[in-house]
């Protein structure tokens, strides 16, 4: 069986130095790192990662535990904290909780019998008090949602900006009768979104109208039967903001089953721009929340963390704050004429 002393032989260096190349630790020049890989890969070497992880007391794992792996949003903040991991020579555990407190109980209590180092959190509720005790002893980044109190990292986006936007930029094509479908009430994401809503209503004069304003959960189901209400209201809205696309996407569904055109008839905005925003008809205009780079900078702090840097001087707990912002496709356009 092939060893580290052998792929040193093979490559013409030491020991000590097939070991940093193999590592990425420590100064080696890339024409020694690439004899050493090309040494590796024709004897079929690979290093024991959990041995060299026991010896710093590590056992070089880390989990994301998120809400919803249906939402292709979720996915991209995970293929995220997978990239950044692996570049650390990390292997990555997903658990996915369907949105429940009792569910992240169960994944946390396994996760801490297979002793994983650290975790990337989108908690189901934010709620301190119900997470200080189950998360003591990880080291933890939360990721897209807040938990006020709890003495975490944090990568976030800035919700209240993207859905202002949105909703500005229906304002602009003329629109005063705007609704707002949005997510789970108490939810601060949600909330958040809803502020940027109002504030941008405000800062046209326009007061909001509470009958189209809908909470509700955030996937398809929940637009389609939000955009149901919505349409029998009178007078009905012109136009929509979604709290995310999938929202977004079951409000299209039901304009269309209604005989309206999007954008002729109504117009809408989705938040989080999923990879299928661009593909469905019409292409859906929508806030650009980067999910693969917030699981980026997660696995990056985390990282950190686990590796004693700390990501500011005074140790305390860091908060990214990405700005998002809105890219116009075919789902909006002016209000109809009213007869």
């Amino acid at each position: 069986m092939a060893n580290i002393k052998l792929v040193a032989e093979r490559a013409g260096v030491s020991v000590a130095t097939a070991s940093r190349a193999l590592s990425g630790k420590g100064p080696v020049s890339e024409e020694t790192r690439r004899r050493v890989l090309e040494a590796a890969r024709a004897l079929d070497f690979t290093p024991n990662l959990l041995a060299r992880g026991l010896a710093r007391r590590r056992t070089m794992t880390l989990a994301i535990v998120l809400p919803d792996i249906s939402n292709p949003f979720f996915p991209a903040i995970a293929r995220g904290v997978e990239d950044a991991a692996s570049t650390g020579g990390y292997a990555v555990f997903l658990c996915n909780t369907d949105n429940l407190y009792e569910n992240e109980e169960s994944y946390l209590a396994a996760l801490r019998r297979r002793m994983v180092d650290g975790i990337i959190f989108i908690p189901a509720t934010e709620r301190a008090e119900q997470y200080v005790d189950l998360l003591a002893g990880w080291t933890v980044v939360l990721v897209d949602r807040d938990v006020p109190g709890l003495p975490a990292d944090a990568v976030l986006v800035d919700n209240r900006a993207g859905c202002r936007e949105a909703t500005r930029y229906l304002i602009g094509l003329g629109h005063r009768h705007i609704a707002h479908l949005a997510g789970p009430p108490g939810l601060a994401t949600a909330e958040q979104r809803k502020q940027g809503y109002v504030e941008a209503l405000a800062e046209a004069g326009i007061l909001p109208h509470q009958p189209w304003v809908l909470h509700g959960p955030f996937d398809f189901g929940g637009g389609y039967r939000g955009m149901k209400r919505l349409l029998e209201t009178r007078p009905r809205p012109t136009a929509v903001v979604c709290a995310n696309d999938l929202i977004a996407m079951g409000a299209i569904k039901a304009c269309q089953e209604a005989g309206l055109r999007v954008p002729e008839d109504i117009s809408l905005t989705g938040f989080d721009d999923i990879f299928v925003s661009s593909m469905i008809h019409p292409p859906l205009t929508t806030v650009v929340q980067p999910g693969h780079l917030m699981g980026v900078k997660a696995a990056e702090l985390l990282l950190a963390r686990l590796e004693g840097r700390k990501p500011q001087e005074d140790g305390g707990p860091v908060r990214v704050v990405l700005t998002p912002h809105l890219v116009v496709r075919g789902s909006c356009g002016p209000p109809p004429r009213r007869g």
